[in-house]
C-alpha cells in the first residue's frame, strides 16, 4: 500500500492514513481503502479496526488540486469509487472507530461519519465538518443521509447549508464527536473504546450495529447514475471550474 499503514494488533487492526502531509484523498488511496477493508471485512481474526490519521490531519478530504487536472473519464471513475468507499465503510459490519488525529473537513468527515465512535485531538485550531458547499463541489444525499443520521435533519441542514466547519468542542457538543482529548492521547483512547465493542459476542455486536444503522443503510444509493450525472455535471461546469481553479491557486501558493 503506497497512502495506507496496516498494523496487525492480536484481533484488531489500525488504518493509519499516510498519504503526503495532508492525507487529501486522490484515486490511488480511494482504491486502496477500498481493497483494505474488504480484506479485513474477510479476515476472520480482525473482530474490530481503528482508522486514524497523522501528525496535525485525519484527512483534509479530497486531493482537490489533483483532481482538477484529472481527465473527464478518470475524475468521472474518482467519483463513482468514492462513492464506493464511503458505501462499504457505512456497511463495515465490525467495530470501527475513528482516531481523529487533527483536521477533518469535507471528505475526512465523510469517512469518519461512516465508523461507530469518533475521538478527535482536542485542540481548537482542528476542523471537521461538511464544507463541500463554500468549495463548490457537489454533496450527495447519502452523505447528507449520514450527517443527519449522527447530528440531527435541523442542525444537518443549517451546518451543509453554511459549509459550516466546527471545532473539537462544538463536534462533540453536536454529537458528531463522542470525545475529545489531546492529541497524545487520542490512539489510547480509541483502543480502549474498541476494546469495550469486543467484550461482546462478535455476531451480538454486528447484528447490533447493522439494526441501529438499518433505516440509514437502506436508504443509501437511492440517487444512483443521477445522482453520478449531477456531480459530474457541475464539476465541469465552467463557472465552478474557474471557482475550483482559484480554489485550487490559494492551496497551491500554501
Amino acid at each position: 500500500m503506497n497512502t495506507l499503514n496496516i498494523t496487525k494488533k492480536q484481533d484488531y487492526a489500525i488504518v493509519q492514513l499516510n498519504r503526503a502531509k495532508a492525507n487529501a484523498m486522490n484515486l490511488e488511496m480511494v482504491n486502496e481503502i477500498r481493497q483494505t477493508f474488504n480484506d479485513l471485512t474477510a479476515d476472520a481474526s480482525v473482530r474490530g479496526v481503528i482508522i486514524e490519521g497523522q501528525g496535525n490531519f485525519f484527512s483534509a478530504g479530497l486531493d482537490v488540486i489533483e483532481l482538477y487536472n484529472y481527465d473527464y473519464e478518470t475524475i468521472g471513475t474518482f467519483f463513482k469509487e468514492f462513492g464506493n468507499m464511503y458505501l462499504e465503510l457505512a456497511h463495515f459490519p465490525k467495530p470501527l472507530i475513528a482516531a481523529i488525529t487533527g483536521h477533518s473537513p469535507a471528505g475526512g468527515t465523510v469517512i469518519a461519519l461512516t465508523t461507530d465512535y469518533r475521538v478527535m485531538a482536542h485542540d481548537e485550531k482542528y476542523v471537521i465538518g461538511l464544507n463541500e458547499v463554500a468549495v463548490n463541489i457537489q454533496i450527495s444525499e447519502d452523505i447528507i443521509r449520514a450527517y443527519s443520521f449522527w447530528i440531527g435533519t435541523g442542525k444537518a441542514h443549517k451546518f451543509i447549508m453554511e459549509g459550516k466547519l466546527l471545532n473539537p468542542h462544538e463536534a462533540l457538543e453536536c454529537g458528531l464527536l463522542d470525545e475529545i482529548c489531546p492529541l497524545d492521547m487520542v490512539l489510547n483512547r480509541a483502543k480502549k473504546q474498541l476494546q469495550r465493542y469486543l467484550s461482546a459476542d462478535d455476531g451480538i455486536i454486528q447484528s447490533t450495529k447493522y439494526k441501529l444503522r438499518k433505516d440509514w443503510l437502506q436508504q443509501l444509493s437511492s440517487g444512483g447514475e443521477s445522482a453520478f450525472e449531477e456531480t459530474m455535471k457541475s464539476w465541469w461546469k465552467p463557472e465552478i471550474r474557474a471557482k475550483l481553479k482559484a480554489f485550487v491557486d490559494s492551496l497551491t501558493k500554501k
